[in-house]
């Protein structure tokens, strides 16, 4: 099943608009795992059996895999993903962006070795560094369009207000990029304004939501800015909040709390704005 199709079932069946995002860190995790040879993917696999039922993706950051040599744990957390919670798609958080064969191996990497549903990718090189992913034309492509992080700013706002690089990669994305119908945006939830203005250029197009909790994103006003004209469109990704929820034995369970109370409360924004 192509992403498109897998992430509108999952908002549906889920009537859900969370993204688990499942960057554990083995210093943070509960410290029962560390017996464990695999205590990451273990870690992992007891979130995703807690909430699956209630989310529309996960995302998987590789660097906190890949500091650490955990690659295959990475691996089986994304099979496992497929195996057990099949109508959630997995999305393969690595940033990338290079020309020629390296993008091309960078493709590979996501939609091969990993197996990802999507993949985020950088469109600082332009279209010959995008198209290796676009042309996965079952697979997602979230481009970096307005980043949650301060430091964006610098090269996202430039050249002028008026007219913002953000808003250029949004307007390119929307004309140029998505041939393939496959293209997300990533948005962050700490400039609202900013992605009110992503979406009235693109108007069906996913937006991964980065943000929220521990950056300071405003969820009410993330949403409103946010959803599409049939109340969907939208992924609040959500990690420290809902992962270390707990650290005791009913950490799964209190993750699952965090995540139904964070479905809930998007819920009830939009049902306020339908």
């Amino acid at each position: 099943m192509c992403f498109s199709k897998m992430i509108t079932n999952a908002w549906t069946n889920n009537k859900s608009m969370v993204c688990v995002g499942l960057d554990p860190d083995p210093a943070k995790i509960p410290h029962f795992f560390s017996d464990s040879s695999e205590s990451i993917f273990e870690f992992n696999k007891a979130i995703i059996d807690a909430t699956s039922d209630l989310v529309c993706a996960y995302k998987l950051q590789i660097a906190y895999y890949s500091a650490y040599g955990l690659e295959d744990q990475l691996l089986k957390s994304i099979e496992y993903i497929h195996e057990h919670a099949k109508w959630v798609p997995a999305i393969l958080d690595s940033k990338r962006g290079d020309i020629g064969s390296t993008a091309q191996m960078y493709a590979k990497e996501a939609f091969v070795r990993y197996n990802a549903d999507a993949v985020t990718a950088n469109p600082f090189l332009g279209l010959d560094s995008l198209k290796p992913f676009l042309d996965h034309e079952d697979k997602g492509v979230f481009v970096l369009c307005r980043t949650s992080n301060p430091g964006g700013s610098q090269l996202q706002d430039f050249p002028s207000p008026d007219n913002p690089l953000y808003l250029h990669i949004a307007r390119t994305a929307e004309k140029s990029w998505n041939y393939n119908n496959n293209v997300g945006l990533v948005a962050g939830a700490t400039y609202p304004e900013e992605l009110q203005q992503i979406r009235s250029l693109v108007p069906t197009m996913p937006l991964l939501i980065p943000g929220i909790g521990f950056q300071g994103g405003d969820l009410e006003s993330s949403v409103t800015a946010g959803i599409d004209e049939d109340g969907m469109g939208i992924i609040i990704n959500s990690s420290r909040g809902i992962i270390y929820a707990g650290k005791d034995a009913d950490f799964a369970e209190k993750s699952r709390a965090a995540t139904l109370d964070l479905r809930d409360k998007i819920n009830a924004v939009i049902e306020t704005r339908q």
